[in-house]
């Protein structure tokens, strides 16, 4: 197994790429404040009025609609719970994207299983930290990163790869090494290691 490191990535891999980062919840929060310390163009997409949107505005970052974040946007993060992200994705990103942007998830879900059939001129990436969004803004901030799947399951722009080594180093974690992968490995050993193992599904 190949551990990656910040010297593996492409140097300006997503430099002068604008971000939208879609839900400013554990993950949302980490990615944006990481990636905004790391020099990139950061946008949060949050409702108005809402909790996130006070959360991302206390923290000082640029904030609007989802709507509004999506378009221009050249990396669209998908950080929303995974019940929302089907309607989220039909209502708000898929008519707002433009040409050969990035969907971007930190958990394969929804594409694995069908739930969002994404337009056919967006690269679809993953970049899957593994720890929760507050580690990895505490080990980012320590100079150091949570180790980090990353995934390409479309390139449409010959960019696909660059942009999710890119945008992980920006989090922190080609710091922590990152680990290449499929959606699907992803979300089923995801999944394994929430019910099967921390809900109590497997026993000694």
């Amino acid at each position: 197994m190949q551990i990656y490191t910040n010297d593996d990535v492409r140097p300006g891999a997503i430099a002068g790429q604008r971000i939208a980062i879609i839900g400013y919840g554990s993950q949302g929060r980490a990615h944006a404040q990481n990636l905004r310390e790391s020099g990139h163009d950061v946008i949060v997409g949050v409702r108005a009025g809402g909790r996130g949107w006070s959360h991302a505005q206390s923290d000082g970052l640029a904030t609007t609609e989802p709507a509004e974040a999506v378009k221009g946007a050249d990396i669209i993060a998908v950080l929303t719970p995974d019940m929302a992200q089907a309607d989220i994705y039909r209502d708000t990103i898929a008519p707002n994207a433009k040409k050969g942007a990035a969907l971007m998830f930190a958990h394969g879900f929804s594409i694995h299983y069908g739930r969002i059939a994404p337009r056919a001129d967006l690269d679809v990436i993953l970049v899957a930290p593994k720890g929760p969004g507050d580690l990895v803004r505490r080990e980012y901030a320590r100079g150091r990163g949570v180790p980090t799947l990353f995934a390409v399951e479309r390139d449409v722009t010959g960019k696909a790869r660059d942009r999710a080594m890119g945008y992980a180093k920006g989090i922190g974690g080609a710091t922590g090494g990152l680990i290449e992968t499929s959606f699907r490995e992803e979300t089923e050993t995801d999944l394994f290691g929430e019910q099967a193992v921390l809900c109590g599904g497997a026993k000694e």
